[in-house]
């Protein structure tokens, strides 16, 4: 048990690194083509509270992906990336694109958000294969 728990701490603390590259980095410059769509401070930097919530948040998708994983009966990476893959068909990239579709944003922000929760996912799929596989064998 205690190595699916390292699974999610693990592939959480990458998710967060790749959230930051997807959706703080990457295209950065497109939140401010409309900056009305953002909460007050935001902007201005002042997002400290959410950013907390967000990252915290993303740890939970990444326990959620590795109890599907296990729930699949998952025995390796490649099922594990099958398994969150179809996750985020499901999940992130279904909300994501709909959103985008809704809210006024730059398509590179809706796309660059898909990016990344299809990042976490992956991360997330990976770690379970590598751990359940070798539970698998015993």
């Amino acid at each position: 048990m205690w190595m699916i728990i390292a699974a999610v701490v693990v592939a959480g603390t990458l998710g967060a690194l790749t959230d930051w590259l997807f959706m703080g980095v990457l295209f950065h410059d497109a939140y401010n083509r409309y900056p009305e769509v953002w909460r007050p401070g935001v902007r201005e930097g002042q997002s400290r509270r959410a950013i907390i919530w967000a990252s915290l948040l993303g740890y939970v998708m990444t326990a959620g992906v590795v109890g599907l994983c296990y729930l699949a009966h998952v025995d390796s990476v490649g099922g594990g990336l099958h398994v969150a893959l179809l996750a985020w068909f499901a999940g992130p990239l279904i909300v994501i694109v709909v959103n985008g579709l809704f809210i006024k944003l730059d398509p590179k922000i809706t796309f660059a958000h898909c990016a990344g929760y299809l990042a976490r996912a992956l991360l997330a799929g990976a770690a379970a294969g590598a751990v359940m596989g070798p539970l698998a064998s015993h």
